[in-house]
């Protein structure tokens, strides 16, 4: 070849000996040996490395932000810590699966690792909230892709294993998910570097990530998706008003919601303001999918009117909104209602919540397919769950083991069900070419499920503790002698973790009195918080009836082949024919 491009009778001359990979394939026409080959387990490797490192950057985080922001801080911005890396996975997910469903997924999950790297460097190096935060949002930016786990290994795999497949990914979780309060809190008592060390372990795993997403994960290149189009015909013709009020309107929309009660009231301009404007913004994107006659839209609205496809997305979301809710409520028993006096032992039991859903979500995986009507399954399994966690109403502060028993299954079934529905979303797909973008925006709509989830539950106990606190700790404190000068005090130590002995006319006797109706009026705050998580099963064991029925759509096909550098070059030669 001597000029710029092949001629076409040379490209049909090298098509007859060289053969450019196809981008899907059966399983029976994959060449022996596919799935022990560098690449595909390298890839499995690459993906679930990375979603190791989405869970342990904020995991590992989450349960020590009070003491970070003692060291660096104080400053009523930590908040921000955990709003900004929820607020970049909603928004990504979308942009980031349709834009790797047309240009290739390749080059934008190396670069979501390179951020990664960069992001958690910046954390664990910050010397301020503010350069934490930073930091924070080039890891959520990260995790948004790294949190496309479900959609990248259900492409690589025969639809007929892609339960099978995402539970060998929920195995890479187990560090991260199950047990991050209580290597968190080893990392405090235990290690030179304290809170920092959290965030040299997830340098360590991203980079481990980067290695292996740039040396084994090869999927269908531009050229090869598109042999008769050229990059700058699609930029062209991408959404790009679409992209702006779909970001705009989801992260004003979540940021108003998270906002809400933590660090503005709900009645303030700035929560209402961005509420009412994200609101709007996702209306009138909604409108524009529909009626712009957009040749590449954003999202591809017909999703939207399948009925199977939907009840998957909510589904997931109101199971993944229950372990949220968990997290909030749970370790936050654990410290008030049940403490132990030991942070490792603390940090251990508060890790139930995360070590149960993994587990439920890893059995589900396995058991999907030899169990089969997995849509009864998932009726089952979230039921079950709804009815536990609607008995964990029933906790007081002498409980403790039947609390964590029921918290325990439950959490087990919640995990088991989200793991089946999300991985339906993949299969309820009408065309598998599009994972990117349909598996994306269903894994926003299950964030903002969950943050709606979140924020109703924080609400609720806010409420509830502003109303059980007042009403039950001063008078137990008064009949136990205290002088009335000195319950305000008492109230404001015992909430913060300070020394009740110096207050004025305090005795053992008062104190023990004190920190028993504490807990009886945290316990129940608590108990109503349980009770709304009814409302969310009840929705979520509604939309299960409206799954699809799997196993028709469990067959050979693999959606996503990989290939060697070779085939690239190739894929360029043909192209520009």
């Amino acid at each position: 070849m001597d000029g710029e491009t092949m001629s076409k009778e040379a490209v049909v001359e090298m098509e007859d000996h060289v053969r450019v990979p196809p981008i899907s394939a059966q399983l029976s026409e994959l060449p022996p040996g596919y799935f022990r080959s560098s690449l595909f387990l390298g890839s499995m490797a690459a993906v679930g490395i990375g979603l190791l490192a989405a869970i342990s950057s904020f995991a590992l985080a989450a349960p020590i932000l009070g003491v970070i922001n003692e060291d660096i801080g104080p400053s009523s911005n930590i908040s921000w810590v955990a709003i900004v890396y929820t607020l970049m996975i909603a928004v990504g997910l979308t942009i980031v699966g349709r834009f790797t469903d047309i240009f290739g997924r390749r080059h934008t999950f190396i670069g979501g690792a390179v951020l990664g790297v960069v992001g958690s460097i910046v954390c664990a190096t910050a010397p301020t909230v503010g350069a934490l935060i930073a930091g924070m949002t080039l890891v959520g930016l990260a995790a948004s892709t790294q949190v496309s786990y479900f959609y990248v290994t259900a492409e690589l795999i025969p639809q007929k294993y892609r339960f099978l497949g995402n539970a060998i990914m929920y195995v890479f979780m187990i560090p991260g998910g199950a047990f991050a309060p209580a290597i968190a809190n080893s990392c405090i008592l235990h290690t030179p570097g304290g809170w920092h060390s959290t965030f040299y372990i997830v340098i360590a795993i991203q980079a481990a990530a980067l290695f292996c997403w740039v040396a084994f994960y090869r999927p269908p290149t531009f050229e090869m998706k598109h042999r008769d189009k050229t990059r700058r015909e699609y930029l062209v013709k991408f959404d790009y008003i679409g992209t702006a009020l779909f970001a705009g309107g989801l992260l004003c929309f979540l940021l108003g919601l998270s906002w809400g009660g933590a660090v503005h009231p709900w009645k303030s301009a700035h929560v209402l303001a961005t509420i009412i404007v994200g609101g709007v913004s996702l209306i009138v994107f909604a409108l524009w999918e529909l009626f712009a006659r957009l040749e590449e839209p954003l999202v591809p609205i017909t999703l939207l009117a399948s009925g199977p496809w939907t009840a998957a997305v909510v589904t997931s979301g109101i199971g993944a909104s229950l372990y949220y809710a968990l997290t909030i409520v749970w370790p936050s028993m654990v410290a008030i209602v049940y403490p132990s006096g030991d942070l490792i032992t603390d940090g251990l039991r508060a890790s139930i919540v995360g070590a149960c859903w993994v587990s439920g979500e890893i059995v589900s995986g396995i058991v999907a397919k030899p169990v089969g009507r997995i849509k009864l399954q998932c009726i089952v399994t979230l039921t079950l769950a709804g009815v536990l966690l609607g008995c964990m109403a029933t906790s007081d502060p002498d409980s403790s083991t039947r609390a964590t028993v029921l918290l325990s299954f439950s959490c087990f079934l919640a995990g088991y069900v989200e793991g089946l529905s999300l991985t339906i979303t993949t299969l309820a797909l009408e065309d598998q070419q599009q994972m990117g973008a349909g598996c994306g925006f269903g894994g926003s709509i299950r964030f903002t499920i969950t943050t709606v989830a979140t924020t109703i539950y924080t609400v609720v106990l806010s409420a509830r503790l502003s109303a059980t606190i007042p009403d039950q700790v001063p008078p137990a404190l008064v009949s136990a002698g205290l002088p009335a000068s000195s319950v305000a005090t008492f109230i404001g130590s015992l909430a913060s973790g300070q020394s009740l002995a110096d207050i004025p006319g305090v005795t053992a006797s008062i104190i023990a009195a004190g920190i028993r109706a504490y807990r009886s009026a945290n316990a129940d705050a608590y108990r109503t918080v349980f009770l709304s998580t009814i409302a969310f099963t009840g929705i979520g064991i509604i939309t299960t009836l409206f799954l699809p029925n799997t196993d028709a759509l469990m067959t050979d096909e693999v959606s996503t082949t990989l290939h060697h550098k070779k085939d690239e070059k190739l894929a360029r030669a043909v192209a520009h024919v």
